[in-house]
């Protein structure tokens, strides 16, 4: 499910999928009944930082009023975010680098790591990483003593959920499988807390 400009759509409907996205099931309740339907997907979402487009922007100036930037972010709320994974932030690509001619590693190649990592989690757990609970990360997603130091340290300056907690431990132990490595290591668990970028300042909705 692919949403463009997120916070365009009512909060009220935004806020209905929390439970699909936390529990991959969607309860349809009536007077006399109440219907369970799966609902296992995948929610991609864009949006700009503000109404103008260019908060935070590092060569052009927002023109947004004083204001305005946090009742638009204040759209998506908190509980709604911390069900998302990976939070992203693309900034602009300069000149040089559009027209330069660094070598980026090509699909087939990240296609295949993809393939193998898949492979590592059906084997550990028999099921990918997405699935995995609080108690099942507790067994397959261990986390060293430096990686907990990072991740303590991260919980208590960005004030994140305790669900936020087992999204960031979640996609670290994928990001090691992309690297093929067994555990979850210092640079895994800090990628994991880099994707939570929008649990950060101006997000207090």
């Amino acid at each position: 499910l692919f949403l463009d400009e997120l916070p365009e759509f009512k909060r009220t409907v935004l806020e209905v999928l929390r439970q699909p996205l936390e529990d991959r099931v969607v309860t349809i309740s009536r007077s006399k009944f109440s219907v369970d339907f799966p609902a296992g997907f995948m929610l991609i979402a864009s949006m700009n930082p503000c109404p103008c487009g260019y908060y935070n922007h590092p060569e052009k100036d927002c023109v947004c009023a004083p204001g305005v930037v946090q009742r638009y972010l204040n759209k998506i709320s908190g509980p709604l975010l911390d069900r998302i994974d990976l939070h992203v932030e693309v900034t602009p690509v300069a000149f040089d680098e559009l027209s330069g001619n660094n070598e980026v590693e090509n699909s087939e190649n990240i296609r295949q790591k993809v393939i193998a990592a898949r492979c590592i989690q059906i084997q550990r757990c028999a099921m990918p990483n997405a699935n995995l609970q609080s108690q099942e990360l507790k067994k397959h997603a261990t986390l060293g003593p430096q990686c907990q130091s990072i991740l303590k340290t991260a919980m208590e300056r960005l004030k994140l959920s305790a669900r936020s907690y087992d999204r960031i431990i979640r996609v670290a132990r994928t990001i090691a499988d992309l690297d093929a490595s067994p555990q979850i290591q210092s640079q895994h668990i800090a990628e994991a807390i880099n994707y939570r970028s929008l649990d950060r300042e101006n997000w207090s909705g």
